[in-house]
């Protein structure tokens, strides 16, 4: 079995350096004629750069991650380190997430690169040292916390119900990604601050769009993503009346009243087409297929007894299950980037009904223009990786929609 673990991790890291050099290849694709006016000739030379040092960088955080990974595998540093601990089997699983928690610590210095050189050097970053640390921090503890629960959550399903675990560990795991999302929105608050939205145009705007078709939120909210990036945003967040609209002030600073307009009727259009309960729908799925997965790891001994430990160990059991996701990932990736896909032409279409057509196509090339957007990808990579359309895609479908309304 643990021939077949390492096998399955190394396939699963020359898909993702597939995929890099699928991505690297896009850049000898030619632009399609409607979005030429994205970059001019100095943009594009510095989308160029972006892009291959981007590339580059991750081929090497893949490279650095992989090998650390393999040699905790190879040398059965989980069970050593799992040994330091108490022999109940929750200290055990903890010992494993610890441990795959302080693994990720020695990616900080390239996380570190990535934010404070490369994002500055393009102009995206704008975290000081002190707010990439607390950061940091923040997400090791939020991640231990989160990855030690569903260890917990598992073994004490396993004991309680041995082989008949399926079910209740798909429940509950539905249950718990309902409340992380319930809970998103004060989660939040966590790593950004929210204001509420200035009286003015802008709110007379949204809140007329939000009237016209019975929206009721509990705020429109602007958050500070300007502390930390430089890149621009909106979204719902929440559910019920504790939903709310967020506006990244960088959003609301580089574009006109108009322009927010257009990009919030189009996640208007993801409420009112409900694409979150769908999304919600494609989840039970997946967490049932990792629930199935989680039974045949934790049902088989050979798997645990391989790397080290002398029982099962359902901190492992979580790597276990994660190593094995990423077999059947891409097949996944197509399901799940297809619809999404269609709900983004579809949330684009609502857009276009509200009279933001040709004002959407504006506000999306200067997101693209503001956030180096690759404009000519590989359809392949589309399909495997993309959950939005291509740039020309999109404008091509607004355009039809706006020519059948007209």
């Amino acid at each position: 079995m643990k021939a077949l673990v390492l096998a399955v991790f190394a396939a699963a890291f020359v898909y993702r350096l597939f995929l890099n050099r699928l991505s690297a290849r896009s850049m000898r694709n030619p632009m399609p004629a409607n979005v030429a006016d994205v970059y001019d000739e100095n943009a594009y030379r510095k989308w160029k750069s972006y892009k291959t040092e981007r590339l580059r960088f991750d081929v090497l955080t893949e490279s650095v991650t992989f090998v650390v990974e393999l040699l905790l595998l190879l040398f059965n540093v989980h069970a050593a380190f799992a040994a330091l601990f108490p022999a109940g089997w929750f200290f055990q699983a903890f010992a494993v997430v610890l441990l795959e928690s302080l693994a990720g610590l020695l990616l900080l210095p390239l996380s570190y690169y990535d934010t404070m050189h490369i994002e500055e050097k393009y102009g995206f970053n704008r975290s000081t040292r002190k707010t990439f640390a607390a950061d940091q921090a923040k997400e090791f503890l939020i991640s231990l916390l989160v990855m030690t629960g569903i260890a917990g959550i598992l073994g004490f399903l396993h004991l309680w119900l041995g082989d008949r675990l399926i079910a209740v560990f798909a429940l509950v795991m539905f249950l718990l990604v309902l409340l992380i999302s319930f809970l998103y929105p004060y989660f939040s608050r966590i790593f950004n601050r929210f204001t509420d939205l200035e009286d003015g145009e802008l709110k007379e705007k949204l809140t007329a769009l939000l009237t016209k078709h019975g929206f009721q939120v509990r705020a429109i909210q602007v958050m500070d993503a300007s502390r930390r990036t430089s890149r621009s945003n909106a979204y719902f967040t929440g559910f019920g009346k504790t939903k709310t609209i967020v506006l990244y002030d960088t959003l609301v600073e580089a574009m006109t009243p108009d322009e927010i307009c257009a990009v919030f009727a189009h996640e208007m259009g993801h409420g009112l087409h409900r694409d979150t309960l769908k999304n919600q729908a494609l989840s039970v799925v997946q967490i049932t297929v990792l629930a199935v997965m989680a039974w045949l790891v934790v049902r088989t001994d050979a798997f645990f007894t391989g790397f080290g430990f002398s029982s099962v160990n359902y901190g492992f059991a979580l790597f276990l299950i994660s190593t094995g996701f990423s077999l059947i990932s891409p097949l996944w990736g197509l399901l799940t980037g297809w619809r999404s896909r269609l709900a983004e032409y579809a949330a684009d279409a609502q857009a276009v009904e509200e009279g933001y057509g040709d004002t959407l196509i504006a506000a999306l090339k200067k997101l693209a223009r503001e956030n180096l957007s690759d404009l000519s990808p590989s359809p392949l990579l589309v399909k495997l990786e993309y959950s939005h359309p291509t740039l020309s895609q999109r404008i091509c479908a607004i355009e039809k929609r706006t020519r059948g309304t007209a």
